[in-house]
């Protein structure tokens, strides 16, 4: 019996999904339900400017049900990108290529927030389309995707760690961003804060190894964040939600850490929150595992209840595997999707996301393959139509439907 099978067979009281589609108010937002197409990077971009398609991209999520659309990763500076096809929010041309999907998903009834992002050393030295300018971050070390097999890690040094000038210069881009975001009609930001990205790399001791203020306890590595968050709070109207995105994996490392304990992820989110954020966006690989040992708080969980604003969970959704299973490392996990022929209609998966729901560890979902697989799955979990939810495969990264 295959799993969709398994979705029609009576399976006793179901859980209701719908705590799920009730409006949810963040600042001057009413959103009509607690779905949110995450930022899924999908690298249709010339030199910074969106590619034709993505309106129609969006709109389709937003008519399936989505409340909210969060944009890919989008670059804040030239020094920002690691992928020369990913989409920039600088320069008159790439803002303005902005307006008609923001446009498209507002005509449909959605929201709409660009995720803002810079990839320090993650960008490697030479990348297009600028490859004169240098790659930056917190120090001069930087761990690559590596294959876990190899022991010890092995990591290379280059450039230089951040001055003082460059760091508030990206703070300020930061804020360019968002007030450019606020200008087109967008309806807040996220900005990006994980997977071993410039911000989280200032979060990462092992990448981290400055010898000044950004270093030290979580809250001095939480500095330049809370710089980030600050600049953007005060580059946009109070209303302007501010969502900050964190993760404890890393494309680099899976098993990572961003937070070891209850009182690390204290000292981050206050500090954010301090700063202004209002919603954490918390990526894990599997959204229904305990955060910390004794206790079976999820890091969504512990995240809302230490700082007490709302939170978004994320991470194999209504998927049969959790993302990376079986896989070395990141790049592996693309490279054998095909193979691995992954199932989205796993019942057992949205009871669990329900109950954590339902439990209040979270205010809002977020689905990423499974929404690029079915742009009305929004729809489909509130009609109980598991059994049409269709499986994801890298094929459909190739197109922009």
């Amino acid at each position: 019996m295959t799993m969709a099978e398994r979705a029609i067979q009576p399976q006793g009281e179901r859980r209701s999904a719908a705590g799920l589609f009730t409006p949810f108010r963040l600042k001057g937002l009413t959103l009509a339900n607690r779905v949110v197409m995450a930022p899924m990077g999908r690298c249709f971009a010339d030199h910074g400017v969106l590619a034709p398609g993505y309106a129609d991209y969006y709109r389709r999520r937003v008519e399936g049900g989505a409340a909210l659309i969060l944009g890919e990763a989008t670059s804040i500076s030239t020094s920002g990108s690691s992928n020369p096809t990913s989409p920039a929010f600088y320069g008159e041309a790439a803002i303005e290529a902005w307006r008609e999907p923001v446009a498209a998903v507002h005509r449909a009834g959605g929201f709409f927030m660009p995720q803002i992002w810079h990839a320090g050393l993650a960008r490697s030295p030479g990348c297009e389309p600028y490859p004169q300018v240098p790659s930056i971050g917190p120090s001069d070390w930087y761990i690559p995707n590596t294959d876990e097999k190899l022991c010890p890690r092995p990591g290379r040094r280059y450039g230089a760690p951040m001055t003082e000038a460059e760091i508030e210069a990206v703070v300020r881009h930061y804020g360019d961003a968002a007030e450019a975001a606020q200008r087109i009609g967008c309806d807040g930001v996220e900005i990006h804060g994980a997977h071993g990205y410039l911000i989280d790399q200032f979060f990462w001791p092992t990448m981290n190894q400055r010898t000044d203020r950004y270093n030290g306890t979580m809250r001095d590595r939480a500095r330049f964040a809370a710089e980030v968050v600050a600049e953007v709070r005060r580059r946009t109207r109070p209303d302007f939600p501010i969502l900050f995105r964190f993760s404890q994996w890393k494309l680099q490392d899976y098993d990572a850490k961003t937070v070891e304990t209850p009182d690390d992820l204290a000292q981050l989110v206050e500090t954010l929150a301090d700063a202004g954020a209002d919603l954490f966006h918390v990526s894990v690989r599997r959204f229904w595992e305990p955060a910390f040992e004794g206790s079976d708080l999820t890091l969504c969980g512990w995240t809302r209840k230490l700082s007490g604003l709302p939170t978004m969970t994320v991470g194999s959704i209504t998927l049969d595997q959790p993302f990376g299973v079986g896989t070395d490392d990141y790049q592996a996990h693309f490279l054998k999707a095909q193979e691995r022929k992954l199932d989205y209609s796993s019942v057992e998966g949205i009871d669990r996301l329900i109950e954590l729901f339902d439990r209040g560890e979270f205010d809002l979902v977020a689905v990423g393959r499974a929404m690029i697989a079915n742009p009305d799955w929004a729809t489909l979990v509130r009609e109980d139509r598991l059994d049409e939810l269709k499986p994801y495969s890298r094929d459909l990264l190739t197109t922009l439907d």
